[in-house]
């Protein structure tokens, strides 16, 4: 696996700095023999920087295993959430596997293959801190990861919450364990890093806000790659590939909803 480690040290300043670079659909990346993918850093289980301090995750084992199906080198973009769409508009890389959200919204600016894998997002909080909706968020000092849609959701149906926005996940986990807000919209990952760190006193599931299907990113206009990655989503999940990706790292099998893509 190659691995840029300058975009690695500069990866939060990623969509700032450089000239755009161009890309390419199916047949451009065939021809310069590698694909660039763009992974969000910093989200427990996803993609991580293990002990080595190199990327590890579901996502990244999707990377791993998209790249060598297709024949190519892969060399890893690192970014954070809120440069995930800009990453593709841009063409600094040619995909994301970046656990993001297919929406309507989003699609208007990029494609997404069909959904690879899911997650739930939560409402988390200590058991003496009584929430079970939306209006029960009035006041509460409830961390999101920005640009997520976490982030979007929260804003939308808890206008009254205290909302306090982090870079990414890993931020977001250190902020819960220290105390600095009082709850957290994410994902039970991110919740169970924090209850690593918060033993006696450990976030439970408040309520669950929606499921979201998770899709490869892509630029608007690559119809080829679009359609290879579509049909490679769909075999690898019909011959169990990423289930098992996903379940080594996530401790559970894919959504059904998602694993019936590939039926």
């Amino acid at each position: 696996m190659k691995f840029r480690k300058t975009a690695w040290i500069a990866a939060a300043s990623l969509c700032a700095f450089g000239a755009a670079a161009h890309a390419g659909d199916l047949d451009q990346i065939k021809k310069d023999g590698v694909i660039r993918v763009a992974i969000a850093m910093g989200v427990p289980m996803f993609s991580y920087a293990n002990a080595q301090m190199q990327p590890e995750g579901s996502d990244v084992s999707t990377a791993e295993m998209l790249a060598k199906d297709l024949g190519v080198k892969l060399e890893l973009v690192p970014i954070t959430n809120a440069a995930r769409i800009p990453t593709i508009q841009t063409g600094k890389a040619d995909i994301a596997v970046a656990n993001l959200s297919i929406t309507a919204e989003r699609s208007k600016v990029i494609d997404f293959s069909v959904p690879y894998a899911s997650l739930q997002i939560i409402v988390a909080a200590p058991k003496e801190l009584k929430i079970k909706d939306y209006k029960d968020l009035k006041g509460v000092k409830i961390g999101v990861t920005r640009a997520t849609v976490n982030d979007t959701d929260i804003t939308k149906n808890a206008p009254d919450a205290n909302i306090r926005r982090f870079e990414d996940d890993a931020t977001l986990v250190t902020a819960a364990a220290s105390r600095q807000v009082q709850a957290i919209s994410s994902q039970w990952p991110n919740v169970a890093e924090v209850n690593k760190k918060l033993k006696n006193d450990p976030y439970e599931t408040k309520f669950v806000q929606h499921e979201f299907m998770l899709g490869i990113a892509m630029p608007k206009q690559t119809p080829k790659l679009k359609a290879w990655l579509d049909e490679w989503v769909r075999k690898n999940l019909k011959n169990g590939n990423l289930n098992a990706a996903y379940k080594k790292y996530h401790g559970s099998d894919l959504s059904p909803s998602v694993l019936a893509n590939g039926a």
